[in-house]
């Protein structure tokens, strides 16, 4: 049988570095339309729709002819985001891709969708860092998995630490999630818990709670615009780059 699949893109107005990222200016077009345009390319997808909490992005979606759902302003999480509009729109999987990743690849994007959907069903992507700076800055969440894929621990941190050996690549989760909806419907359930207060990882509330979450290695150049200095080289790496059109 076949399976319904969703891609749904958050995207809040208000970022705390950056605000009203979404509609900021990349070549001429609002950030979210470089997302859109990228998930757009995703075969798989029955649907895609851009969730968000502000009319302003709104309005902006559908003057470029995108789908868009308001949906609430005190989501505390992105993933109560999603698990709202899995409440509006019915699917075998939901696939997030932040509203933040213009340079993502539809066939990065695709490795997410797992052959087999567990009863709570969490799977991500990882990459390994290319720069040694990258690994010391918080605003990348490091990740050890075990051999067969699955998540061991989360942190801001550099982990491992290298204590033995430093004959090992670190790896970075890339902003693209699926659930199933018993997995959005499990977060939702469960209160944030100590870990995930102190490490500020939405994803650990999943680690906290004994639920597996399975990681793909992808090899991908995507970077999230946290910062000026991220939309800067997002807006250099599209004037070099004709695969974003």
């Amino acid at each position: 049988m076949n399976k319904k699949i969703i891609a749904v893109i958050p995207a809040r107005y208000k970022s705390s570095r950056l605000p009203g990222k979404p509609l900021l200016d990349i070549c001429g077009k609002p950030m979210i339309w470089w997302v859109y345009n990228q998930v757009k390319k995703v075969k798989l997808f029955n649907d895609i729709y851009v969730a968000t909490d502000d009319e302003r992005i709104v309005n902006t979606c559908k003057g470029f002819g995108m789908n868009v759902l308001m949906t609430a302003n005190n989501h505390p999480t992105h993933i109560h985001r999603i698990h709202e509009v899995s409440n509006k729109v019915d699917a075998d999987l939901y696939v997030c891709v932040c509203g933040d990743e213009p340079l993502i690849k539809p066939e990065v994007i695709e490795q997410v969708i797992p052959k087999n959907i567990l009863p709570i069903s969490v799977s991500a992507l990882m990459r390994e860092f290319t720069e040694p700076t990258e690994v010391i800055d918080p605003g990348n969440i490091k990740i050890t998995t075990n051999a067969e894929g699955y998540c061991v621990s989360l942190s801001r941190s550099p982990i491992p630490f290298p204590y033995k050996t430093i004959q090992f690549k670190y790896k970075k989760i890339v902003g693209v999630e699926c659930y199933n909806k018993n997995a959005l419907d499990f977060f939702v359930s469960k209160e944030c818990g100590p870990i995930e207060k102190i490490e500020d990882i939405t994803l650990l509330r999943f680690l906290e709670n004994n639920i597996q979450m399975h990681f793909t290695l992808v090899e991908t150049d995507a970077l999230s615009v946290d910062t000026e200095k991220d939309l800067e080289k997002v807006r250099n790496k599209i004037k070099e780059g004709k695969d974003y059109e």
